[in-house]
């Protein structure tokens, strides 16, 4: 008889989870009776394109219903929508829904995803007050940018959904100011000499910044915003859009006694699952940004919420679910953001998160051309190296450049996999053609910035 597999949440993670199963084929398929709840009413959509639609690079419509639900049902899937899971009883095996009914499971898989971090002040209830979370979030926004009557808005946070988001409210012609209440902006993805050179490019192209300010009270005028206090000063708002963070959607976990970690996410094991009482329950799994991982550098607790993070977890999932034994290794949540004309990656620490854990950093930091003087169209691109001081590895990359920056933060992830050093990286050899490389690459030159910067510290 078929094995009853029940996915809760049809987000980016649930649906990669089915993908993961379907590549197994059609006769690995028959061995599961597969069910997925989602409280949407959609398929798929693509949540990280709704800032580029804000913008105007395409519709909304295109990034919504990419695939739609009667594609999974088509695949023998009990694909069920504007249905949400509303308990979980792990000693009986049963799933609640909002429709009354109960589901029997013999594998569960929990993939409720995110929620926006809302802070604790006055007015975030307001009308013209949004979070951006969702593509019906987006939707909102849409409607509310393209009101005449707006004029004024403001982004709380300074992530790259919110520098993405305050770029398509500039570009529709409306003032705009981001309030952060980090000294920077991106600081949990770059060092603040590299997201200085984000700042100036916005402040260019017409953003407005607020740093380091906390937001007292968003002030509504009866039930519509009308503007947003700091420390007194009040900042005039038709539009304001919270993005703080997300926080993992694990309550409905929590519930039901599943062990929550430190960072607010569900804890699981390297085959992703889950803890209740000081046991892992072999038959439950979790997946996607509601769940906490282990960093590959400090060894410490954290959050991934990225889809490149989810697609492997699903692929850990897949396989056990089929009896393939696959586990999931530390994570290095390689990162890269388009944010105005600049290509923003990361991968690993920042010099402030590795003071956290109380790791020494030697840096080597170069900006240079991508190719040869005389080809036309080049760009520059900044590379910052962050090396361990003590064991000379690389343990962080930030690159800023118009171009080639994903591939490059890719390979760069592999190279803090394997432990390569800042001798051996400003040894490595790199491929040559001047249309498309220097012969003098500029990550070479970073590390060897690092080898004499760490040759001096040892005299």
């Amino acid at each position: 008889m078929a094995r009853k597999v029940l996915i809760i949440g049809g987000g980016v993670a649930g649906t990669y989870t089915l993908e993961a199963l379907f590549k197994k084929g059609a006769e690995v398929l028959k061995q599961f009776d597969i069910t997925l709840v989602k409280k949407e009413k959609s398929g798929t959509d693509s949540i990280c394109a709704v800032p580029f639609a804000l913008q105007g690079v395409f519709n909304m419509a295109d990034i919504t219903g990419l695939e739609a639900p009667e594609a999974f049902i088509g695949k023998g899937i009990d694909y069920r929508t504007e249905t949400e899971a509303t308990s979980i009883d792990l000693d009986s095996s049963t799933v609640s829904l909002s429709t009354g009914d109960k589901i029997t499971y013999e594998s569960l898989v929990i993939a409720t995803g995110r929620k926006p971090r809302i802070p604790a002040i006055e007015g975030t209830d307001l009308q013209g007050v949004y979070t951006m979370s969702t593509v019906k979030d987006g939707e909102l926004i849409a409607a509310a940018m393209n009101d005449p009557r707006a004029k004024n808005t403001v982004v709380i946070g300074g992530g790259t959904i919110g520098l993405q988001v305050a770029l398509a409210f500039v570009k529709h012609g409306l003032t705009t100011k981001v309030v952060i209440g980090n000294p920077i902006p991106l600081s949990g993805t770059l060092d603040p000499d590299m997201s200085q050179r984000v700042k100036e490019k916005l402040e260019k192209d017409g953003i407005e910044f607020a740093i380091g300010k906390r937001v007292d009270s968003i002030s509504g005028d009866g039930s519509k915003v009308k503007s947003v206090v700091i420390k007194g000063d009040e900042i005039p708002a038709d539009i304001v859009v919270i993005t703080k963070g997300m926080l993992p959607n694990s309550g409905l976990a929590e519930k039901a006694g599943i062990e929550i970690g430190e960072t607010g996410g569900i804890v699981t094991d390297q085959f992703l699952h889950v803890k209740k009482e000081g046991k892992y329950m072999r038959n439950v799994y979790a997946i996607g940004d509601c769940v906490e991982c282990v960093d590959a550098i400090t060894l410490r607790p954290r959050l991934s919420q990225l889809a490149s993070s989810a697609l492997v977890q699903a692929k850990v999932i897949a396989n056990n679910l089929t009896g393939i034994t696959y586990s999931l290794e530390p994570s290095l949540s390689p990162a890269i953001a388009s944010i105005s004309d600049l290509q923003v990656g990361s991968v690993g620490l920042t010099t402030a998160i590795a003071a956290r854990y109380g790791i020494k950093v030697t840096s080597g930091k170069k900006e240079k051309p991508t190719k040869a003087k005389f080809c036309s169209g080049r760009k520059s691109m900044a590379v910052k190296l962050l090396f361990d001081a003590y064991t000379e590895k690389l343990i962080g990359a930030q690159l800023i450049s118009e171009e080639m920056v994903a591939d490059r933060i890719d390979g760069l992830c592999n190279v803090i996999r394997t432990g390569m050093t800042a001798k051996e990286l400003s040894r490595m050899e790199k491929c040559f053609d001047p249309y498309v490389s220097l012969h003098r690459d500029v990550m070479v030159d970073a590390a060897e910035i690092a080898v004499d910067k760490m040759v001096k510290e040892k005299e």
